[in-house]
């Protein structure tokens, strides 16, 4: 038995014995806020993930990561997944300013926050979008003003997922107004628990508010909480970026607690019906799944063989390729979902008669369309594409 086989058949053991049973299946996931109460099944979970280092498995370990290898991940993910345990925690703490401070923040940054981020003690929020920059984010003009041995920030920003359970922001910020659009940005931190800030919810038409107005009134953000150097944070913030688009594409890794593929197939068998030999009844539609599924399958493929050739670790722009297509891939499943339940598959939420799954297929249909817009839109992915990575003018 090879070692990667006996860490496999350990790490089964561990999760068949530690994973409690409110943690499988769909369910609540923690992201870390001190402003959210857990499930109890929930908090043991992300405790007992947190001692081992597996909410963040291929940190190192003194910064509370489990120092594994990608492919150690991988089992673990693999193996989460056979069991349907959801992961231990998520949102941007693990996924976008943990990488980023492992790369450009101080010693002292990284001890300070990082441990935090992986034991899920404080959930962050990305400031990064204004009214007048989205797209084009180097327009921004919340101005960050150094006060000796702190800044205070004015401004607004907006769609601010999380904003209003959030700890913390990662924010980019102009320091030096007279700079050309992009230099004279900083890249810095700073606690939502503050008088200077105030959020205010947007609800989206899938029923749902996890984007955010925030507000900036002589805020506060220490000096240490600089990362990188001042007027510099472009660099920082485009990294960051290139982690977050990396999630979204399927690059990072991560456990599923259910495999869209298996899905597509349960939902059509149990409302277009199948034959006696198993086979979904609708030969359109069942080419239409195997069409899907088999370019999930190539994409999931094509991902993994780019993180084992990916010998830095470190994002690049092909993750826009990914971000690009995994966007489409998520959106088109969901499309395709909600298409085989038919009218089941467009009840509103509170409406009487609907199932929760037929309710949860409809919320998928309207929020997975933001997958084509935030962390990027497919437009800006296409552009970076066309100029990164085939090197064509301008």
């Amino acid at each position: 038995m090879s070692e990667l086989q006996e860490f496999r058949a350990e790490v089964a053991g561990w999760l068949q014995e530690n994973c409690p049973v409110g943690a499988r299946g769909p369910g609540q996931i923690a992201v870390g806020s001190s402003k959210i109460v857990l499930e109890p099944d929930v908090a043991l979970w992300l405790e007992r993930m947190a001692e081992k280092g597996w909410t963040a498995p291929t940190w190192p370990t003194e910064y509370g990561g489990g120092g594994l290898s990608p492919a150690e991940a991988k089992v673990l993910y693999e193996e989460m997944a056979n069991i349907k345990a959801r992961s231990p925690l998520m949102g941007m703490g693990t996924s976008m300013i943990g990488p980023t401070l492992l790369e450009y923040g101080t010693e002292e940054q990284k001890q300070r926050h990082v441990p935090k981020i992986a034991r899920g003690e404080v959930q962050w929020c990305q400031g990064y979008s204004e009214p007048n920059a989205g797209s084009d984010l180097a327009a921004l003009s919340t101005r960050a003003e150094d006060r000796g041995d702190h800044f205070v920030i004015n401004g607004q920003k907006i769609w601010t997922s999380g904003a209003a359970t959030a700890d913390w922001m990662f924010i980019l910020v102009r320091t030096d107004p007279d700079a050309p659009k992009h230099e004279g940005i900083s890249f810095m931190l700073l606690t939502m628990d503050q008088p200077g800030v105030t959020t205010r919810p947007i609800r989206l038409i899938s029923g749902s508010s996890p984007f955010c107005e925030t507000f900036f009134d002589d805020a506060v953000a220490q000096k240490e909480d600089l990362v990188g150097e001042l007027n510099k944070g472009w660099t920082v913030g485009k990294r960051l970026l290139q982690f977050e688009r990396s999630g979204i594409g399927g690059l990072s890794g991560g456990a599923r607690a259910a495999d869209p593929s298996k899905t597509l197939v349960r939902v059509a068998k149990e409302y277009i019906g199948e034959t006696d030999q198993g086979r979904i009844e609708d030969d359109a539609l069942r080419e239409d799944i195997l069409n899907m599924n088999m370019t999930r399958a190539a994409f999931n493929l094509t991902a993994q063989r780019v993180n084992e050739e990916n010998k830095s670790g470190i994002p690049g722009a092909a993750t826009s390729i990914f971000k690009l297509v995994g966007a489409g891939l998520q959106r088109d499943t969901a499309d395709l979902k909600r298409e085989l339940m038919g009218f089941r598959g467009l009840g509103a939420h509170e409406e009487v008669g609907f199932t929760a799954d037929e309710l949860k297929a409809t919320e998928e249909f309207l929020h997975l369309r933001t997958t084509t817009i935030y962390g990027g839109s497919n437009e800006v992915q296409a552009n970076i594409i066309a100029k990164r990575v085939l090197g064509l003018p301008e």
